[in-house]
């Protein structure tokens, strides 16, 4: 066992440039969501991260083409990692502050760890289910802490946002189960292709956005949400995985939260207080006995 050899520094540099991009989307987004409704705000944004991944991935020489037989598995893990995920976290944001919905979201090693023990066979320990407790219990602090009727009234955005974490978490296990034969630039670019399509279906249904009337602000905004989070962010992830311990890669995403936190509390101007600070420590001490156990 030779751990300091496996904590390579450039994955280490790759998993800080993922969290961190991360991280600062979730004002982001808050951002947006003033001038264009949730479902474009995210399909603008993965349109410049789909054609920055396709070039990449011709500029790298990996196949694009997809096996007859992946199609089934690759539709399945695009609607639970891109379309349950962006979607749901976009929209949880209509009830909640960025930095609330960065906090539900990010239990999803909680409840990956469930979904292993149901899929995968591998049953939670005792810090597993310490885990889960700890986590749903920074969720009730975050939901109820500031009155009952305050609380009720973000319960719709909590909903939509722990259904985000969870059906994410069972992307993943679901990928670990039955993996996909495919170059990794190549993979997250069809999987953000074909998960975005239920969402321009939601989008054209429902919403009307006026592209035209954004601001320069709200362009540079979407300029990075598409090429970083969606776009490079997604590739050093990819490459930390390589060169990191699984292990050490679900722990670091865990300073996701704390970024989304702070940034939202830092540009959005959003309430960092005692009932804030207590379920964020609620919440990741709950996500790293998971990671842990």
């Amino acid at each position: 066992m030779t751990p300091r050899a496996a904590l390579d520094p450039r994955g280490l540099a790759l998993l800080l440039v993922t969290v961190v991009g991360w991280g600062l989307n979730w004002p982001a987004m808050k951002l947006l969501l003033v001038e264009l409704p949730p479902f474009s705000m995210r399909l603008a944004c993965a349109a410049i991260g789909i054609a920055l991944l396709f070039a990449i991935a011709r500029w790298k020489g990996e196949a694009l083409g997809v096996p007859r037989v992946l199609w089934p598995r690759l539709v399945m893990a695009s609607l639970l990692n891109v379309t349950a995920w962006m979607g749901l976290a976009a929209f949880s944001l209509l009830w909640l502050a960025a930095g609330e919905a960065t906090i539900v979201c990010y239990t999803m090693p909680v409840w990956a760890s469930i979904f292993a023990w149901i899929i995968l066979g591998d049953p939670p320990s005792r810090m597993r289910i310490a885990a889960l407790a700890l986590g749903l219990g920074g969720l009730l602090v975050l939901v109820l802490g500031s009155g009952l009727d305050l609380g009720l009234a973000k319960l719709p955005g909590v909903a939509v946002a722990l259904s985000a974490a969870v059906l994410f978490s069972l992307g993943t296990v679901v990928t670990k189960r039955w993996p996909m034969a495919l170059p990794p630039t190549a993979s997250a670019a069809w999987q953000l292709t074909l998960g975005c399509v239920p969402l321009l279906i939601g989008a054209l249904a429902v919403e009307t956005p006026d592209f035209g009337a954004l601001s320069a602000g709200s362009w540079a905004v979407l300029l990075y949400g598409g090429i970083g989070p969606l776009g490079l962010c997604y590739l050093a992830w990819f490459a930390a995985l390589r060169r990191l311990p699984a292990e050490a890669a679900a722990s670091g995403t865990l300073l996701t939260p704390v970024i989304g936190v702070a940034s939202a509390a830092l540009f959005l101007g959003e309430a960092l207080g005692v009932r804030e600070v207590v379920a964020l420590s609620m919440t990741i001490g709950g996500v790293i006995l998971a990671v842990r156990g």
